[in-house]
């Protein structure tokens, strides 16, 4: 099924498309058809020139969170680079629920283990299911940005097939890249799972759970965002995720390292790190490893790498300073040329 979101009220701005969909039958062995349900996901485009699309940027949210996450920060992407004279492009965004998190933690199909490999592997699945181009650009935040780094190795070593193009960029929105050690940490996220987990499945209200929250000691600000993340059941509220599965996805994304993916990138590639300037989530030794791998000179026969910090944020880099990240990412999207067909 299909959901259409109203855009603002403002005369050609966006069109946004919320879809909850199933593949097409695909063959199967012995000639039997199976249904393969896909990730659910949005779609942001600019309607102001009435241009179909012709290059995809795919946005990947973090741990807990929803395609809903991104949609005011992507509206405001959209709307620059409609408005850039000096992009070719007709950019189309795609903001995918990860398994377990928002509708996608409703299909059954996505099938454990509930890690980074399946993760990526359900953009994949995604994108031949729907018959699209290979996406130009992966953005990823959090453990969202992991699953980009996931998947762009995955593609770069052929488990997708051979008709699959390597994304030109790749953007990691304060995501450590290597193995989170919890000693690096003050442990908040730890907590927060583990609370989450003693608490009943469902409750009374919003109300309800955010004042439990800030009860147990959590900031307001983390509580009321932990509250936004419930959905009607009856006449309770329950998660809008698979808790289980993604404290699995968590455990995951603190294990996989990709640091030689950052030092090898592949050919036609460029990945951008963006280091949030107030995280707390970096550590000295591998900020100045990043500074490191970014100065060096490549001879041309792998891709780039670039790290950039983003002034006045904090982690949640969209909410904290959306004007600055979008002046980093905008640019470079828009100098793209499209996949040669």
């Amino acid at each position: 099924m299909a959901r259409v979101l109203s855009p603002r009220n403002k005369p050609g701005f966006h069109n946004l498309l919320t879809r909850f969909l199933n593949s097409p039958s695909l063959p199967h062995r012995h000639g039997v058809t199976k249904s393969l349900e896909t990730l659910a996901y949005e779609e942001v485009q600019a309607s102001t020139t009435g241009k179909p699309y012709n290059s995809t940027a795919f946005v990947l949210h973090g741990l807990l969170g929803s395609a809903r996450n991104w949609r005011s920060f992507s509206r405001t992407l959209a709307s620059a680079l409609s408005n850039s004279n000096s992009s070719p492009l007709e950019w189309r965004q795609v903001l995918v629920d990860l398994r377990n998190h928002g509708r996608s933690a409703e299909i059954e199909t996505l099938e454990p283990p509930h890690d980074m490999v399946n993760a990526a592997n359900d953009l994949a699945n995604l994108v031949k299911a729907r018959g699209w181009a290979w996406p130009e650009v992966v953005i990823g935040h959090s453990m969202g940005g992991k699953v980009a780094l996931q998947f762009a190795e995955s593609c770069a070593r052929g488990d997708y097939g051979d008709s699959v193009s390597l994304p030109k960029q790749l953007w990691i929105l304060d995501s450590v890249p290597g193995e989170v050690n919890p000693e690096n940490s003050d442990g908040e996220v730890e907590k927060v799972l583990q609370t989450l987990q003693s608490l009943p499945s469902s409750f009374p209200s919003r109300k309800w759970l955010v004042n439990h929250m800030i009860e147990l000691g959590f900031s307001k600000s983390l509580s009321e965002w932990i509250g936004s993340n419930l959905k009607k059941s009856g006449e309770h509220e329950t998660w809008a995720f698979n808790l289980e599965g993604a404290v699995q996805m968590f455990n995951s994304y603190r294990e996989k390292s990709y640091w030689p993916l950052l030092e090898h990138p592949p050919k036609g590639m460029e990945i951008a790190i963006v280091r949030a300037e107030n995280s707390d989530r970096w550590d000295s030794d591998v900020i100045q490893r990043l500074e490191s791998l970014a100065t060096r000179v490549g001879d041309g026969s792998e891709g780039k790498f670039s790290v950039h910090v983003l002034p006045n944020s904090g982690h949640w880099v969209h909410v904290d300073n959306p004007k600055g990240l979008l002046e980093m990412i905008a640019p470079k999207l828009a100098s793209l040329k499209p996949h040669s067909t």
